[in-house]
């Protein structure tokens, strides 16, 4: 593909080259022209000058289209193989015969599970009955639609005229117009109601983390209280307890407990506990030694080990808060055994503590390492970006509140302590402990610089098993605390903030009408058209919120359609889960934890050497031994791993099938492409076709 040389010849290389490399290997590499000197001067005859520029930037532009081209037909290439491989994951998929209602998943109660997914069942085989009858009535032309709907014929036609099929559509229309539309039409107004609510909030939350982008507002510790380690001047310095939570994360424990025992911080005012809660006795005995490891190179660090499970999280947290040391120490940081604190991470949070006493708690946001590693962690990638960079900052700025994260925070022990410490009551100990503090009158800092990097879920299975204890968490809390809101001696705003804002607009009504409105309620519309939803709801506004949504993370713009489908179907776990919380059905109170792969080990320690090597500990050589029984006993857990179907989405994905066929009578547009691709994307889900793929 390499330009004739008559062409490339013409003309003198005086300006500086710009390199760009093709992917492709059959693809030479090009050289543009920079600005040459001759660019810069302005001669006796301009007009030379500017033709010669022209001829170059002309040369130029032709090679960044070609690049451009290159690049496009890649991606064509790209989604060419993988439609290509679609074809084969369904067929094995299909042929496993494995579903999620086989599974031994404790996270979802199986009578529970049942019900729903008959419920469903019953839309999706009466939406098929309703379209052949509707297909039927089109060839008997019956084309109307509720707009121009002629009730009269209905009533004056002589029956002699009509035969029985006639008679009987016309008894489902007077049905449907005196019947199903009303209560139909009003759900509708109340769910879109309600989508109106929260959109309005998500837009006054995008707007104010705007104002306080332009505004450059972010919180500022004491000068006095920023540490120096490498002058050796007095600094802020208290006593730090570090805790490592986990169980059964062999994947990830190394590098969480090498990232942690390398945080700036004086030996002494620092301790470092890893709370292992494994049953698995090989991922006990290598966190122990892991932990050993780094005793021998000077790392002030303990294991403790809990043979009883009680509490999971909350109740490992609450163990190692029993120590008779902790007394001694002022602070305490949490990091899951996924992630991995920089180096100055608490020199970064720990100073705004200082001369700050009602502060309890400062948390800094997670960035992904596997953002990329497929679709489904794309999407993830887009909500967490919006979760951090707008909601989390915006509520620490204005009210000092928000929900902590559970990881990658310092809380003050004595707020830890004045809130009734960690209780394991629900499912999401974070937010409950987070909800007593701010009833105490503690105020929280967010630190929106301050990063601290994670894995995300990159199966689907993983993520759903995430979702479902984030969303059925918080409905359990919510039960719980709301005597405790309505009494507590705060203002009338901060109750409203927290009761309405905090857990119904955000956790309740959020899952609720994005489940009934787009999965439900608008195939239904399409059956009894007397009940109608307007373009707006069903395109315009989600697009909106959509952009919104994806405004943090602008290098995911090419997702923003995947991603406003794909929420729409997340909302069927999450419908799920809410429900499952606030009624307490299921096993709504067991606790799964969310598997990780490890992808966060090698580019964060190398780039780690490379930026700043002196701070390095290097421990003994790894034993063999240990490293073969580690890669047999991965080998053996990838061979237990496998993609599933589930059924539920796959129900949902022909109900919405069926009824964008319907639409299609009807000639509504852009109800039949929202219909048809979010049944599509219902489908893609339901074959566990979106995240890692196991076969």
């Amino acid at each position: 593909m390499a330009p004739s040389s008559d062409w490339w010849a013409k003309g003198v290389h005086k300006g500086t080259p710009v390199v760009v490399k093709m992917d492709n290997p059959e693809w030479s590499m090009v050289e543009l022209e920079g600005p040459s000197e001759d660019d810069f001067l302005i001669g006796n005859n301009p007009t030379d000058t500017r033709a010669k520029a022209r001829g170059k930037n002309a040369k130029q532009l032709t090679w960044v289209l070609l690049l451009k081209a290159h690049r496009a037909a890649g991606c064509l290439t790209s989604v060419a193989s993988t439609l290509a491989s679609i074809g084969p994951a369904i067929r094995h998929r299909v042929a496993s015969g494995r579903t999620d209602t086989e599974s031994a998943s404790s996270f979802e109660n199986k009578t529970v599970k049942t019900r729903f997914y008959n419920c469903i069942k019953v839309f999706l085989w009466l939406s098929l009955l309703l379209l052949g009858f509707e297909i039927a009535a089109y060839y008997k032309g019956w084309h109307f639609r509720a707009s121009n709907l002629q009730l009269q014929y209905i009533f004056t036609a002589p029956f002699g005229v009509r035969d029985f099929f006639d008679w009987l559509y016309s008894n489902w229309v007077l049905i449907r117009v005196g019947f199903l539309a009303p209560p139909l039409q009003f759900l509708a107004n109340v769910c879109i109601v309600l989508f109106l609510i929260q959109s309005l909030d998500r837009l006054i939350l995008c707007l104010c983390c705007f104002w306080i982008r332009v505004k450059k507002i972010k919180p500022i510790p004491k000068e006095d209280a920023v540490a120096d380690l490498e002058t050796g001047e007095n600094g802020f310095f208290p006593m730090v307890l570090v805790q490592i939570p986990m169980c059964n994360e062999r994947e990830v424990y190394q590098h969480s407990i090498a990232a942690v025992c390398k945080l700036d911080w004086p030996k002494s005012k620092i301790l470092i506990q890893v709370l292992d809660d494994s049953d698995d006795p090989i991922t006990q005995l290598l966190i122990e030694e892991e932990v050993h490891k780094w005793q021998q190179v000077g790392a002030n660090i303990v294991y403790r080990h809990r043979i009883i499970r009680d509490g999971y999280k909350a109740g490992n947290l609450k163990s190692a808060m029993s120590c008779s040391y902790v007394k001694d120490y002022e602070f305490v940081a949490i990091f899951d055994a996924d992630f991995q604190p920089t180096h100055d991470f608490l020199k970064r949070t720990i100073p705004h503590f200082k001369d700050n006493e009602d502060v309890g708690l400062v948390q800094a946001r997670w960035s992904f390492v596997n953002k990329d590693e497929n679709l489904l962690t794309r999407l993830q990638n887009i909500n967490l970006s919006f979760h951090f960079e707008v909601e989390q900052q915006v509520n620490g700025v204005l009210i000092n509140f928000f929900g902590f994260n559970g990881t990658a925070g310092v809380w003050r022990i004595k707020a830890l302590e004045d809130s009734g410490g960690w209780l394991e009551r629900t499912t999401v100990e974070d937010m409950d402990i987070a909800v007593r503090a701010h009833l105490q009158g503690w105020k929280f800092v967010f630190l929106n610089d301050v990063e601290c990097q994670c894995e995300l879920p990159e199966s689907y299975e993983a993520y759903r098993k995430q979702q479902h204890r984030w969303h059925s968490g918080p409905m359990q809390l919510f039960r719980l605390c709301l005597p405790d809101i309505i009494h507590a001696k705060i203002s009338f705003w901060k109750k409203f903030n927290m009761i309405f804002l905090f857990f119904l607009l955000r956790k309740l009504i959020l899952p609720f009408y994005s489940f009934t409105l787009f999965c439900i309620i608008l195939p239904m519309t399409m059956f009894i058209p007397e009940a109608e939803l307007p373009a707006w709801v069903v395109c315009y506004v989600p697009a909106l919120m959509s952009f919104l949504n994806i405004l943090p993370a602008p290098k995911s713009f090419p997702f923003i359609v995947p991603y406003l489908l794909f929420e729409n179907t997340m909302s069927v776990t999450k419908f799920n889960a809410m429900i499952s919380g606030l009624f307490q059905l299921g096993n709504a109170y067991e606790w799964v934890v969310t598997k990780k792969l490890g992808r966060s080990s090698e580019g964060d320690l190398v780039s780690l050497i490379e930026k700043d090597p002196k701070h390095q500990l290097r421990g003994p050589e790894p034993d063999l031994d240990e490293i073969k029984a580690e890669i047999l006993q991965e080998q053996k857990a990838r061979k237990k791993k496998h993609n599933r179907i589930y059924t539920k989405e796959l129900a949902l994905a022909f109900l919405l099938l069926t009824a964008s066929a319907r639409s299609l009578l009807s000639a509504q547009g852009i109800h039949f492409y929202f219909l048809l691709f979010q049944g599509i994307s219902f489908l893609l889900v339901g074959l566990d076709l979106i995240g890692e793929q196991v076969m």
